[in-house]
């Protein structure tokens, strides 16, 4: 018989460990069901993914088509790869001449497409990686070929390209003087510090060379503050490749001191409410577009890719509940500006949204066309030091933080922002925007076409509600048309806001010229007997088989 007192070590223990085992119950709930909430288990899977890739000759009948459409489709492979290369041989001999000792150009052109047909692409579909000028919202290749500019320059490009060329000469002309003297600061670094404030509407400013370094001194100053250690981020938003905020895959490390969790859910609000080790939160505004999922590629279009985004009105609740429930806790509320910052409003997403946050970070088109993060804070949060103990400080200091020529770069911009052109840019974007978004939906509507477009101001995704395994053609079939992506391909458009009527409609004619291309090639077959939903599992089967079939000869070469 068990004696009492063992009965009794028990129960203090269950006692004892409750409230963990509580607080761990909860934690799993806030999480958002899929991989992007799981960041470490995607990480884990990530590398067991077996690696398989189609011959020429088998890669075009992944979705049952029959054999007069393979075939169809693979002279109009071949046929599209021919074009490109013949269209502009020079951009492309010194992008294969730079490939070998350029490793982002290896990773670029190896994930552009789903991996069982990226060595396809990369022998047959050629995209060069250099440019010679920019004109407008043109850019211009080594062969003289013009594209039209949807690349945005990963969010720099805001007011277009000769707006920035403008900031860098006038920049160049007041920095001249004082050269690279990094020891001090250039005069209009106090002028810059006062615009910052009005614009963001804090106390305090600090200059960093990137977006990732203004989210990582940011996170710092917060648990400086704070004393606490975990970081939250929410599923699928992206906030730099610095360890702690990028815990999935791409990062070899393991972060054990961030939580992810569900966007717009009130599971993750009870989280934060009980949780007393949150230093903050970290909010990216452009989830608003895909919440709880990372931002779309055509590497991942393994069948299709359509989502609704969050309206306004819908995300500036949660953001105020949000904020309420950080105030309360004690947690830093930080708003990651560095892509969206300033494109939404002057004030960027506080603005927009009509929500405070305790630290915002900007970073992208803020440098006038130079690399630059800053983050603005309350008086609080940004304090380096405490009074009480002159050996506790927090440090955030790199060499060209704050140099002259990015910082007066930056103040031709601010100054520009106070341009009554800006202003009416600003007050007109939203209707401008969304005006654009229906005419193009419209019109591929109308052309009977699996294409539809959705974004959040002049970042746009497309989306392709019919499901099917070659959707990422399309931006090969764009390249062709004049339209210039970046390598993520049609996940993202970013439209420069100096794009006007006549240049927006070229876009859509060429987005339309391409579509028709890639139905009159065969890519947007699809079997008439079956409904979407069977359609859909098929697919899904025929991909599981795919993986299984790996599989077994990746354990068989063992």
């Amino acid at each position: 018989m068990t004696p009492w007192w063992a009965w009794a070590g028990v129960a203090a223990a269950a006692a004892a460990t409750a409230p963990w085992g509580i607080q761990r119950v909860m934690l799993s709930l806030a999480k958002h069901p899929s991989l992007a909430g799981h960041p470490r288990l995607a990480r884990r899977i990530s590398r067991w993914v077996p690696a398989y890739c189609f011959a020429l000759e088998d890669a075009w009948g992944r979705d049952g088509a029959p054999p007069a459409v393979q075939a169809q489709r693979q002279h109009a492979f071949v046929s599209l790869g021919q074009r490109l290369r013949a269209a502009a041989p020079r951009t492309l001999a010194l992008t294969e001449q730079a490939r070998e000792g350029l490793p982002d150009l290896q990773l670029t052109g190896r994930y552009r497409v789903p991996f069982p047909f990226s060595a396809l692409v990369r022998e047959h579909l050629p995209v060069g990686a250099f440019w010679q000028r920019s004109e407008g919202v043109e850019l211009i290749d080594l062969d003289g070929n013009r594209y039209y500019d949807l690349t945005g320059s990963y969010g720099v490009n805001l007011y277009g390209l000769d707006f920035y060329k403008t900031c860098m000469e006038q920049a160049e002309q007041m920095g001249r003087a004082l050269g690279p003297v990094l020891g001090g600061y250039h005069p209009c670094v106090a002028d810059n510090v006062e615009r910052l404030r009005r614009l963001s509407g804090m106390d305090a400013v600090s200059f960093h060379m990137s977006g990732t370094e203004a989210v990582m001194q940011a996170v710092r100053l917060a648990r400086y503050h704070t004393g606490r250690r975990y970081v939250v981020r929410f599923a699928g938003a992206y906030h730099g490749w610095w360890d702690d905020v990028q815990p999935g895959p791409g990062n070899p490390g393991t972060p054990r001191d961030t939580l992810t969790l569900a966007d717009l859910s009130e599971r993750t609000l009870r989280v934060l409410r009980r949780r007393r080790d949150i230093a903050c939160v970290l909010v990216n505004p452009l989830q608003a577009l895909h919440p709880n999922r990372a931002a779309p590629g055509d590497s991942t279009l393994v069948l299709a890719r359509s989502g609704e985004g969050v309206s306004r009105a819908a995300y500036a609740d949660w953001l105020r509940r949000l904020r309420e429930v950080c105030s309360a806790a004690g947690i830093a509320l930080i708003f990651d500006e560095v892509f969206l910052g300033f494109r939404l409003a002057p004030g960027g997403a506080q603005a927009y949204f009509g929500v405070p946050a305790d630290l915002v970070c900007y970073g992208k088109t803020l440098g006038g066309g130079l690399p630059i993060g800053v983050v603005c804070g309350r008086a609080h949060w940004m304090r380096r030091y405490r009074d009480d103990r002159p050996a506790d400080l927090v440090f955030a200091r790199g060499t060209f933080n704050a140099h002259p020529y990015v910082m007066a770069a930056m103040n031709v911009f601010l100054r520009r922002l106070e341009a009554p052109e800006i202003a009416a840019d600003t007050q007109e974007a939203d209707a401008y925007w969304a005006t654009w978004l229906q005419r193009f939906n419209t019109a591929l509507q109308q052309a009977a076409v699996p294409v539809r477009v959705r974004g959040l101001s002049s970042v746009w995704t497309v989306d392709y509600p019919q499901v099917g395994r070659y959707h990422w053609l399309l931006q090969y079939y764009l390249r062709e048309a004049g339209l210039a992506l970046s390598w993520v391909g049609t996940g993202r458009l970013i439209f420069s806001h100096n794009y006007r009527d006549e240049e927006m409609a070229a876009v859509l004619q060429r987005l339309l010229q391409a579509c028709r291309r890639m139905t009159a090639d065969g890519w947007w077959w699809r079997d008439p007997a079956l409904t979407d939903d069977i359609w859909r599992q098929r697919l899904r089967r025929a991909l599981a088989k795919e993986m299984a079939r790996a599989w077994w000869q990746r354990a068989a070469a063992f």
